[in-house]
C-alpha cells in the first residue's frame, strides 16, 4: 500500500453521522472526489482529512489510513490503532461497507510480511536483516507469551527509537490484530544478549503455534459463579480515605485464570464526600449499573465478574472475559443508556494471569 497517510484529528461537519449507514452514505457521496485526490497525489491532506471527521463523528477512537491499493483501486483502513476495546467497533463499520468500484475497505492494519515492511525512522533502518527475537517462559506462567526483540544497534539511550520503530516494523509485518491479541510483552534487549536469536520472520509461526496450544488447552472452560462467595475488604490510604472492595474469594485462587485471558475495567468517577465515598442517590445508580451488567455478562457465557473498588471518588468493576469483541459490544451500549446519570469510562487488555486483582489476593 502506497502513499500512506494517517489521519489523527478532525472538526466535525455538519452532517450529524451516528450509525454506520450514515458515514457510508456519506462516504458514497463523496468516493469519486477522495479517490481522485488520492490517485492523483493533488490535495489529497485536506480531502482525506473529511473522512477522519465523519469517521470520528461515530466513534473519535477510530482512525483511518488511506492509499492506493493498486492502479484503479483506493484501499481505506478504518483502525483503532492498537486498543483492543475498539476491534470490534472498526470490524463493524467496514462490515457495514456497500461494494465499491474503486475502493477496498479494510478493518484494522493487514499483514504484509515481513519482506515488505521493512521501514526507516530516526534515521535508522528495521527489516528482518537486523531485527531479530527470542521468547522467554515462566514456569508459574506457562500461558503467557513474551517476546524479546533484539536489534542490532539497541542500546539504552536509544531505547524510545528503536523501540517505536521496532514496533510499527512488527505492526506492518504481523498485522494488527496479531500485535494486539498474540503477545502478551515485549522487551527490547541489546544484540550482545547470550539467548539463541530467531529470525523475525518466524515470529508469525510462533504465534501461531502457541496460540494453538493455549486454545485446546482451555476451550470450553466455563466456570460456574452461582454459589460462590463473597468477601469484603476494607482498607485505608496514608491520607485516611478508605478503600472498600468486595472480590470473589472464589475466583482469585482459581488454577485456570488464563482461559479468560481478557481483564474488563469499568471506571465510574463521582463526586464524592469528604472520605471519597458516593452518596446514597450515585450509591443506588452504580448498584443498578452493576446489576444490568451481570445480568448481561454472564459467567457461563464466559464473562466473570471478579470483584469491584470503591475509593477516593471511583469505583471499578472488574471482568475476566473468554473474549473481547461481545464484551465490548455490551458494555459500551449500557453506558450509552447512562450516560445522563454516571461518568462511565472502560478499558479491555490482555491479562491471563489477573495481575490487575493482584492487590486483592
Amino acid at each position: 500500500m502506497s502513499f500512506l497517510k494517517k489521519i489523527f484529528s478532525g472538526k466535525k461537519g455538519s452532517q450529524s453521522i451516528n450509525t454506520a449507514a450514515a458515514f457510508w452514505n456519506w462516504f458514497l457521496k463523496e468516493e469519486r472526489t477522495l479517490f481522485s485526490a488520492i490517485k492523483a497525489h493533488k490535495n489529497a491532506a485536506g480531502q482525506l482529512q473529511k473522512i477522519l471527521d465523519k469517521l470520528q463523528e461515530l466513534n473519535p477512537e477510530l482512525y483511518g489510513l488511506v492509499g492506493m491499493y493498486g492502479d484503479n483501486t483506493a484501499e481505506l483502513i478504518i483502525t483503532p490503532d492498537g486498543d483492543v476495546k475498539n476491534i470490534v467497533f472498526a470490524e463493524d463499520i467496514v462490515q457495514a461497507a456497500p461494494a465499491m468500484q474503486n475502493w477496498k475497505i479494510t478493518a484494522l492494519k493487514p499483514e504484509i510480511g515481513f519482506g515488505n515492511s521493512n521501514i526507516e525512522m530516526y534515521g535508522y533502518q528495521f527489516s528482518s536483516k537486523n531485527v531479530r527475537f527470542f521468547p522467554v517462559t515462566d514456569a508459574g506462567k506457562p500461558d503467557e507469551i513474551e517476546i524479546h526483540i533484539v536489534h542490532d544497534q539497541y542500546t539504552e539511550d536509544l531505547h524510545k527509537e528503536i523501540a517505536n520503530g521496532s514496533l510499527i516494523f512488527l505492526d506492518n509485518a504481523i498485522g494488527e490484530i496479531a500485535m494486539a491479541t498474540q503477545i502478551d510483552d515485549i522487551y527490547f534487549d541489546p544484540p550482545g544478549t547470550n539467548e539463541e536469536l530467531i529470525p523475525i520472520e518466524k515470529l508469525k509461526d510462533y504465534l501461531l503455534w502457541r496460540e494453538k496450544e493455549f486454545i485446546e488447552k482451555y476451550e470450553g472452560m466455563i466456570h460456574d459463579t452461582e454459589t460462590d462467595e463473597w468477601t469484603s475488604i476494607e482498607g485505608q490510604d496514608a491520607d485516611g480515605l478508605p478503600l472498600i472492595a468486595v472480590v470473589d474469594r472464589e475466583l482469585l485462587t482459581w488454577d485456570a485464570k488464563a482461559s479468560h485471558p481478557w481483564m474488563l475495567t469499568i471506571d465510574i468517577a463521582y463526586k464524592g464526600n469528604e472520605t471519597g465515598m458516593p452518596d446514597d442517590i450515585t450509591y443506588a445508580q452504580m448498584g443498578e449499573f452493576e446489576e444490568t451488567l451481570n445480568e448481561k455478562l454472564q459467567c457461563h457465557e464466559g464473562y466473570l465478574n471478579t470483584g469491584r473498588q470503591t475509593y477516593n471518588n471511583e469505583r471499578t468493576i472488574f471482568f475476566a472475559c473468554k473474549e473481547f469483541r461481545e464484551c465490548s459490544r455490551i458494555t459500551s451500549d449500557l453506558i450509552k443508556e447512562y450516560k445522563n446519570k454516571l461518568n462511565i469510562s472502560y478499558s479491555i487488555y490482555k491479562d491471563k494471569y489477573w495481575k490487575t486483582m493482584d492487590r486483592f489476593c
